[in-house]
């Protein structure tokens, strides 16, 4: 079922937002060449707990996970591109690291996801995080009333065609409220003009999530971490927004943070 929230709850979900993206700036922040992947789990449940809010992902288990996810923030690592589960892992200088996290508070959630090198990049990485953050600002832009769910998905699928990239649909965005993915799912390709109508009061995570060279993922055995079947990197950025009449509003905004 599709809800749509009012002025007022939108309102009441800011600090949801506010916390996302609070936690994604400060761990990305902090995080460098040695990092271990472990310590930014560890460092994100320290700040739900001291914030009150609640994690969506720690017994997180939908049908395509193995079991329950056990963590509070996904990290995806070079060509881990979704639902990386953190493990015993130090970053080493270059790698890519995609920080996906979504959390609870008072009841609201939001959920937002950043890419980005530790250490020295290489070029081709910093193009493809470019991509996937052009293609979230398109689809942003298209999420305004009188539009359609299509619309988004063919900002998005724009920019990534303008690049060479091939567009997997198996995964991308959704409705956000009192859970985390809800109606309507938002496609990261689709035509202009099709879908759910964009109205007043609709909040959704749009999420552009794009791989170097192929659009087929693989799971590892831990049932969880997605990573190209190639071999190649992948990034992924997205925020939460909601839809309003004077357009749409982010509520996952990391400027300034």
């Amino acid at each position: 079922m599709i809800e749509l929230r009012t002025p007022a709850e939108i309102e009441q979900m800011r600090p949801a937002g506010r916390f996302v993206a609070e936690v994604l700036a400060t761990l990305r922040g902090e995080t460098k060449v040695g990092t271990n992947l472990l310590a930014l789990d560890r460092r994100a449940h320290d700040m739900i707990r001291r914030a009150g809010a609640e994690s969506c992902y720690i017994d997180y288990h939908p049908s395509f996970g193995a079991s329950p996810f056990g963590k509070v923030i996904c990290t995806s690592i070079n060509d881990a591109v979704l639902h990386g589960l953190p493990f015993d892992y130090a970053l080493r200088d270059g790698d890519l690291v995609t920080l996906d996290f979504a959390a609870s508070v008072d009841g609201w959630v939001a959920d937002s996801a950043v890419s980005f090198v530790v250490g020295t990049p290489r070029d081709e990485d910093l193009a493809l995080i470019d991509t996937t953050e052009r293609a979230l600002d398109a689809a942003i832009a298209a999420a305004t009333v009188g539009n359609r769910i299509g619309d988004i998905s063919a900002a998005i699928a724009a920019v990534a065609r303008g690049e060479g990239l091939s567009i997997n649909t198996d995964f991308g965005g959704h409705g956000v409220g009192r859970i985390m993915h809800g109606d309507p799912h938002v496609p990261n390709d689709g035509r202009p003009g099709r879908g759910f109508p964009l109205k007043p009061g609709l909040v959704i995570a749009i999420e552009p999530w794009f791989l170097q060279t192929t659009d087929e993922l693989i799971t590892d055995p831990d049932g969880w971490t997605l990573r190209s079947a190639d071999g190649s990197r992948g990034a992924h950025s997205e925020h939460t927004i909601a839809i309003t009449e004077d357009g749409p509003i982010v509520l996952t905004d990391r400027t300034g943070l």
